[in-house]
């Protein structure tokens, strides 16, 4: 199903109902408005709970089918994709788009250690190299 959603949303925006309602979705990855409701932990009309997942296929974070006239909503966008978006406004606000200083900032407030940090650079290696042999042979991303 096409929908007007908007994919440049600033998820610091996005209210604390709204971050339980994603994370819920997320967790599930399709579910009704009475499965959210039952999900969260403070007791919501259903129409409140309606009203926030069709603003958040609005904002561009769910999207949704109808199976016998009812709305089956699943994330339109991955929590990391949310994640990396979240992250970037933070570096561009706090870091002037520097995500070294980010980082930086992360050491020293002790958010990532020694070990994280080498994760990461592995997995950035890995992704490079995945990049590079994409790139000598365009063929293996047609092969199933």
């Amino acid at each position: 199903m096409a929908s007007n959603t908007q994919s440049t949303h600033d998820p610091a925006e996005l209210g604390e109902l709204e971050r339980s309602i994603l994370t819920i979705v997320w967790r599930l990855g399709s579910v009704t408005a009475d499965q959210v409701r039952e999900e969260l932990d403070r007791p919501l009309k259903d129409s409140t709970v309606r009203t926030v997942l069709r603003r958040l296929e609005e904002k561009g974070y769910l999207a949704h089918t109808v199976d016998n006239r009812t709305f089956l909503y699943r994330p339109a966008q991955s929590r990391q994709r949310v994640a990396g978006r979240a992250v970037k406004r933070i570096v561009d606000w706090f870091c002037d788009g520097s995500v070294e200083a980010l980082l930086v900032g992360m050491v020293d407030s002790k958010v990532l250690d020694q070990a994280e940090l080498q994760r990461l650079a592995d997995r950035i290696a890995a992704a490079q190299q995945a990049a590079r042999s994409r790139a000598a042979d365009p063929a293996k991303e047609q092969k199933p």
